[in-house]
């Protein structure tokens, strides 16, 4: 057995999630997906560097699409003890912060040595995740109808008060049509996986399930927030086609077999931070104003189950006199 971690890097986290919001927030509405990421990327992985551990990246950015991105197996963190496994997202919602959409954020996440699940075999997976009210209610592999109304029942609602978030894909349009038939409402989305999947779990979201199938690596960082806000998902993974389908075979994820949370993030010494780039239901955006800039965080840890709300103001001036990085685009 390991020994638990005992300083809370949430806090240091904090601040490559504040890097990365900072750098990016420049590029809202400016329609360049890629320097965008490019620019959250490289303040993340220059913040990342200065935390306090002996980091390996097991969920990477960018691998769907080629885009800049933290790649899978490099080192992060100052070297020092604790080891962990990193997961990060620089920009959940790249084409939302490209069009100037709410719910862009930055994330990163972490835990020991082998926690975090790698699922380089597959792009998709199928997706249920709920608050903590509803956890232990919910079963993939039930019909839409019975797990709408498991959750009811655990949040002590009528099903016609539940709110569902769904991505907007074609692929969308049976499960749209069985959560309109069993009478939740539906709020769609463009884009932010992890938002989406975190929304469930805090209050003041207005959003209590969410369902459907979104990326593979969002899932583990999904996860890791969930286990800090004690929530629950579950997956299954979607493989796109028969060769995907034996890619993921031969990588040892069968398609059929249900993740659940601690298969995706075991143990709860996970931390999880994220900062809003632009404004949604989960975190405010980043606000300008003469020489600075304010920004909305979440900083939490599993194994206290501590969930802080962190609000910054950055003095760009000073800023820039002890940073390499350029926060001004």
């Amino acid at each position: 057995m390991r020994e638990p971690m005992d300083r809370n890097l949430a806090f240091e986290l904090v601040r490559a999630t504040e890097a990365a919001a900072l750098a990016a927030a420049h590029w809202m509405g400016r329609g360049d997906r890629e320097a965008a990421d490019q620019a959250a990327v490289d303040a993340m992985r220059f913040a990342l560097q200065s935390v306090g551990m002996d980091g390996v990246v097991v969920i990477g950015e960018g691998e769907k699409d080629q885009a800049p991105m933290l790649f899978n197996g490099e080192r992060v963190g100052s070297g020092v003890p604790p080891q962990v496994d990193v997961a990060v997202d620089p920009i959940d919602g790249t084409t939302l912060l490209a069009k100037g959409l709410p719910n862009a954020i930055a994330a990163v996440a972490l835990a020991q040595r082998g926690a975090l699940l790698s699922p380089t075999s597959v792009f998709y997976m199928a997706k249920i995740a709920v608050g903590p009210a509803a956890r232990g209610a919910i079963d993939i592999n039930a019909p839409v109808a019975e797990n709408l109304q498991r959750i009811a029942e655990a949040m002590r609602y009528r099903v016609e008060d539940l709110t569902v978030v769904v991505l907007d894909r074609e692929r969308h349009e049976q499960l749209i049509g069985e959560i309109r038939a069993a009478g939740a409402r539906i709020k769609l989305i463009a884009h932010g996986d992890i938002a989406g999947g975190l929304m469930p779990a805090l209050e003041g979201t207005g959003v209590d399930v969410l369902m459907g199938i979104g990326g593979a690596p969002e899932a583990v960082v999904t996860a890791c927030g969930l286990k800090c806000l004690g929530g629950e998902i579950q997956c299954r993974p979607w493989p796109r086609d028969e060769a995907e389908r034996r890619r993921c075979l031969e990588g040892g994820l069968d398609p059929e077999r249900v993740l659940t949370t601690d298969d995706l993030a075991a143990g709860d010494d996970i931390f999880f931070a994220a900062t809003g780039i632009t404004d949604g239901e989960l975190l405010k955006g980043v606000r300008y104003f003469s020489n600075g800039a304010r920004t909305h965080s979440l900083a939490m840890r599993a194994r206290s189950g501590t969930v802080r709300m962190v609000e910054a103001v950055h003095n760009m001036s000073k800023l820039m006199k002890v940073s390499a990085l350029p926060y001004r685009a």
